[in-house]
């Protein structure tokens, strides 16, 4: 996905003010920033929640304008959210295909194929290195902060996406279940998937990171690729405490 003069605003509120990106297949793009620096607005307008005031998106080399989130994930775009939206007291399957579950039989006589359900569920979240879980049917409120986002990315893979937004997931996690999330960044990398991962933890970026973009109060106040700053600078310019380097929209 490539974002190019994106601009939003909220009556007199510049939320956003000229962001250009690009999140590239087999790459994860870091967005970093403090808290009011315009991130949540960015994840919004890339997700199809809202659209921007000015500026193009274009996914798969095509121009978009999605009409709601729904529109985005038909196109390949995921997003897991750091709560993830899981409901606590349905189970691991139910959670995994919420409202897509398969079916058997036709006509008055379709019915949820329960058994197929379960199956593909621990499939595929074993898939991501998850392997405490051992039934399907166990309540998503027993999985501990790391698995929920494992089930999460792998249900947004298993659906098809292309681009998977990750807002801030790593945010309530101790550092054991952190590693969890970044490894499974690594492992929907090496699979190909666009990733844009949401935080303002830039240890947690650089580890994983091949591209980045630090925003602040809306604009874009650095962008530059893996390698190219050290982590004192990265943690510098996240602070404010680096003039807005005119680097900002170049590779």
């Amino acid at each position: 996905m490539t974002l190019e003069g994106v601009t939003r605003t909220f009556g007199n509120n510049i939320a956003l003010n000229d962001v250009s990106l690009e999140a590239h297949a087999g790459e994860v793009h870091c967005l970093l920033g403090d808290n009011g620096a315009g991130k949540s607005t960015l994840i919004k307008i890339m997700s199809g929640v809202t659209p921007p005031t000015i500026g193009t998106l274009t996914f798969d080399g095509k121009p978009v304008a999605f009409r709601s989130p729904r529109d985005a994930q038909a196109h390949g775009i995921g997003t897991v959210h750091q709560d993830v939206g899981s409901i606590p007291l349905i189970s691991v399957a139910r959670n995994f295909f919420l409202g897509n579950e398969p079916t058997k039989g036709w006509g008055p006589f379709r019915r949820l194929d329960h058994q197929t359900a379960n199956r593909i569920a621990l499939e595929q979240i074993r898939q991501m290195g998850i392997r405490r879980i051992a039934d399907a049917e166990q309540l998503v409120g027993t999985m501990s902060g790391g698995e929920r986002q494992a089930l999460a990315i792998a249900r947004a893979l298993y659906f098809g996406a292309k681009l998977l937004i990750l807002d801030e997931p790593t945010a309530a996690l101790g550092v054991k279940e952190s590693k969890i999330v970044i490894d499974l960044i690594k492992q929907a990398r090496e699979q190909g998937i666009a990733l844009v991962f949401i935080t303002h933890n830039a240890t947690h970026a650089l580890s994983v990171g091949d591209r980045f973009t630090v925003l602040i109060q809306g604009r874009v106040a650095s962008q530059f690729r893996r390698g190219e700053k050290s982590r004192e600078e990265v943690l510098n310019l996240m602070a404010g405490g680096e003039a807005f380097d005119a680097v900002g929209h170049g590779d």
